[in-house]
């Protein structure tokens, strides 16, 4: 998710578990420890674009992370003015949860997280919000804001915080049944229409998931099809090759983390000596037709063959949608 829900539900967390003993601070302490796994996007400086596409939502996302992190964070929270008369327990749990909820809510995002790391690099990832979903985020900020405004000295501080967080996360196990239902609408269309598939990939585009993308993976292609919940309308699927052939053009760690950080998901087309990967599992924005280019979605992964076994990696993006 985005910064600033993060640090909305960080604040949340501190708010309930610091706010009787040390008032507002508790809001300002868990936004910023909320924060804390997103700043491997600093590791930029040291590691290029393509070295980031497994660091980034890595480690620092794992749940290896929030327990040892907690430790680490709780430590220093009994050494600050602000917190050094909390129990340690209590700081230890107020931290772990303002780490684990951070890797969590991005878990129910297309990008996914490496939860399991350094087991397994495997992207979890439920698919089912928006990065950006306002909806999720204002009943935070208000439940937040209430409390530490108008209730503030009084024993109830808590509770339109406690309100906010509640609404946030019923929103938020909602849009899985959201999704059941649109995958139901894929399977069913996909059988009338005699489209055979080996997978099925939902992701949710623009505010509180009430438009959708399909993508239903067939041998040697994908289908690509729209479900917007508030139209009553029959899906029309476009078919994309997947060119699997084109990957064999480019070295092999190359290939392969493509194929990992798409989950799948992907289209290839060659450009003169590039090779361009259209990743439909991080990046959904609708059909773009630009001159004689149809391609499946707007940005896209290039990679260009090196004599010396190397490459260059970039992206970019079109600029006409259907």
């Amino acid at each position: 998710m985005d910064s600033l829900t993060q640090a909305a539900l960080g604040a949340a967390i501190g708010e309930a578990f610091l706010g009787k003993k040390i008032g507002n601070k508790g809001a300002v302490i868990g936004a910023v420890v909320a924060t804390i796994p997103d700043l491997d996007v600093a590791l930029y400086l040291f590691y290029d674009k393509f070295q980031m596409l497994s660091i980034h939502r890595g480690y620092s996302h794992s749940i290896l992370f929030s327990l040892l992190g907690a430790f680490l964070i709780a430590y220093t929270l009994q050494r600050i003015k602000w917190t050094k008369l909390v129990s340690y327990n209590r700081l230890w749990i107020f931290s772990w949860l303002a780490l684990f909820t951070h890797m969590l809510l991005d878990t129910f995002t297309a990008y996914g997280t490496q939860l399991f790391l350094p087991f397994s690099n495997n992207r979890v990832g439920f698919d089912s919000i928006n990065i950006v979903d306002p909806v999720y985020t204002v009943p935070l900020l208000v439940g937040l804001l209430c409390s530490l405004i108008f209730l503030k000295n009084k024993p109830s501080r808590g509770i339109y915080n406690y309100l906010g967080i509640a609404i946030s996360t019923l929103y938020l196990l909602g849009t899985l049944g959201v999704k059941e239902h649109v995958e139901q609408h894929f399977r069913t269309a996909s059988a009338q229409q005699n489209i055979a598939y080996n997978s099925l990939l939902t992701v949710p585009v623009g505010i509180a998931s009430l438009s959708w993308y399909g993508v239903m993976k067939a041998e040697n292609g994908l289908y690509l099809g729209k479900y917007p919940l508030l139209k009553e309308e029959e899906s029309a699927f476009a078919y994309f090759p997947i060119n699997e052939h084109l990957l064999n053009e480019i070295p092999p760690v190359a290939a392969e983390t493509m194929r990992w950080f798409a989950k799948g998901n992907y289209t290839v087309t060659r450009d003169q000596e590039k090779i361009r990967i259209y990743n439909l599992q991080v990046d959904m924005r609708g059909i773009v037709k630009e001159g004689e280019t149809k391609a499946p979605t707007m940005g896209y992964f290039e990679i260009t063959p090196k004599a010396d076994a190397g490459f260059l990696f970039s992206s970019g993006a079109h600029q006409q949608q259907e």
